[in-house]
């Protein structure tokens, strides 16, 4: 499976308690204001890079009024990952509700109940994310 860097927010990342992504996605301050998920479903796909170490996993999608994703947080979606389902290689996926207004910054924010989880997350469409292998290849240098 291909992730399109412009579309990716963190990679190969280490989360602990309450970390943003890296990066964020910017839909701009422009007129008329750029929306996403009223067409095709959308949401962001998570592969596992260093399995959790403690506890479950909570990976929530929000938006923010600053690229950092620190200031006027808005949470749209999350999901529970327990700690079982934290292998290396697993894929996850958390769909953004159709049609969901956003803040100007969109990225990612996961939270473990004790010790870390590193992995890789992506903007994709449902139907992509469906189709990728239950398991993720070799990583390749960039």
């Amino acid at each position: 499976m291909y992730v399109d860097a412009l579309t990716a927010v963190s990679k190969n990342q280490a989360f602990g308690a309450a970390a943003v992504s890296t990066d964020s996605i910017d839909f701009g301050n422009v007129t008329p204001k750029r929306r996403i998920g009223p067409g095709e479903a959308v949401g962001f796909g998570f592969c596992v890079t260093a399995a959790g170490t403690v506890a479950a996993s909570l990976i929530e999608i929000i938006s923010a009024t600053d690229a950092a994703l620190t200031a006027g947080i808005l949470v749209h979606a999350s999901r529970s990952i327990p700690l079982a389902e934290t292998t290396i290689g697993s894929l996850h996926f958390i769909p953004l509700p159709q049609g969901t207004p956003t803040q100007r910054y969109l990225g990612i924010r996961v939270t473990t109940a004790g010790g870390t989880i590193s992995g890789t997350a992506w903007l994709t469409s449902h139907d992509q994310f469906s189709q990728a292998p239950t398991h993720v290849s070799k990583t390749y240098a960039s």
